[in-house]
């Protein structure tokens, strides 16, 4: 029997599930956790501005969850995929097969994940789900797949 050729149907039975979207998730943790002890802690003690002042608003928790949102957003957008998604062969993708949107990666990865991390049983919906979606995913129509090689 023929392969279907639609890419919608060429990615079928292919659903990333919960334990290795949530490995992913954690590589991708370490990853900004890299990104700002490397980078925001020194230029943070060049200027003269405090590491270790607690509060939503302090200068770390911003620049903290700018480089998150900032890493998920262009890494989605423009490769498909996170670094830890890349180790773990995983990529998103637009249910309907299309290219990703600028407001398709957007919704998923600041306001879905934003959702999904506010309520953080939510991620669990991944295992229960037949595309293996979390609510961020529900909100934006993707899913993520294990990526063909």
């Amino acid at each position: 029997m023929g392969r279907p050729t639609g890419e919608n149907h060429l990615f079928a039975g292919q659903y990333a599930g919960f334990w290795t979207r949530f490995w992913a998730y954690l590589l991708d943790l370490i990853v900004i956790g890299s990104i700002n002890r490397l980078i925001i802690n020194p230029v943070f003690r060049a200027l003269d501005i405090p590491l270790l002042e607690e509060g939503v608003f302090s200068p770390m928790t911003i620049a903290t969850a700018v480089v998150f949102y900032l890493y998920f957003v262009l890494m989605t957008k423009y490769l498909g995929q996170t670094l830890g998604k890349m180790v773990f062969g995983l990529k998103v993708v637009e249910l309907d097969g299309t290219s990703l949107t600028w407001g398709t990666v957007i919704f998923r990865e600041w306001i879905g994940r934003f959702i999904s991390a506010t309520i953080f049983v939510l991620y669990i919906v991944v295992a229960f789900t037949n595309k293996k979606q979390g609510v961020h995913d529900l909100f934006a129509d993707t899913t993520v797949i294990y990526e063909p090689r």
